[in-house]
């Protein structure tokens, strides 16, 4: 994982944090966050990730295949990324190919376009898709019949696959200090750089 920003705290340090942060600074990295108050001018604790950090863990978990009402597949490849900071959403338009008997050996080929916000998975330190919103979801080449199942289920169907996908996932290290000091991750916000993830005191 690339290097993050530190991490900003907004009390001013008093002797004893100033002398843990410079302890803190010759270990930056490795451990990517400074975590103790004083270690920055202001702010709360915040945890960033890049846009291209997100696109390449996607490249591992594409293609992927679902059925579609028992008669068709859809294979949808690797995810094109985009930041939508002004509705704090991402954005991913997918390629798409379909596969069946029905088919008789053709494969059309069709486009999905999705927007989605993120959540924070303890279980596993992720960040996770959610509350995915289907924008387009079209196939040139399908039969009629076919077609009509598309527009029936096809929706419903991409917005379930992409529900809960891994986008980056947090290491331990990342978060030891964040547990000696009683705070967890809380909300993420997506900027023009990527998405950064707000740290919240711990109930």
């Amino acid at each position: 994982m690339m290097p993050t920003p530190p991490i900003t705290f907004s009390p001013p340090p008093t002797r004893r944090q100033a002398l843990a942060c410079t302890g803190l600074t010759a270990l930056a990295g490795l451990a990517a966050l400074a975590w103790l108050p004083g270690c920055a001018s202001a702010g709360p604790p915040r945890y960033s990730v890049r846009l291209a950090e997100l696109q390449q863990a996607l490249a591992g978990r594409f293609p992927r295949s679902y059925p579609l009402a028992g008669v068709l597949e859809l294979q949808l490849h690797t995810p094109q990324l985009a930041l939508r900071p002004e509705r704090d959403q991402l954005n991913a338009v997918i390629a798409l190919q379909a596969n069946g008997l029905l088919l008789q050996g053709r494969q059309p080929q069709g486009l999905l376009d999705v927007d989605f916000g993120l959540r924070y998975e303890a279980s596993d330190r992720s960040l996770r898709t959610d509350r995915v919103q289907v924008n387009t979801l079209r196939l040139q080449g399908l039969p009629a019949g076919l077609s009509q199942q598309l527009s029936r289920h096809g929706a419903s169907l991409a917005a379930k696959a992409l529900d809960g996908l891994v986008l980056h996932q947090l290491r331990p290290s990342d978060l030891a200090l964040a547990d000696g000091l009683g705070v967890q991750p809380g909300p993420i916000r997506v900027t023009a750089q990527g998405l950064t993830v707000e740290f919240v005191p711990r109930r």
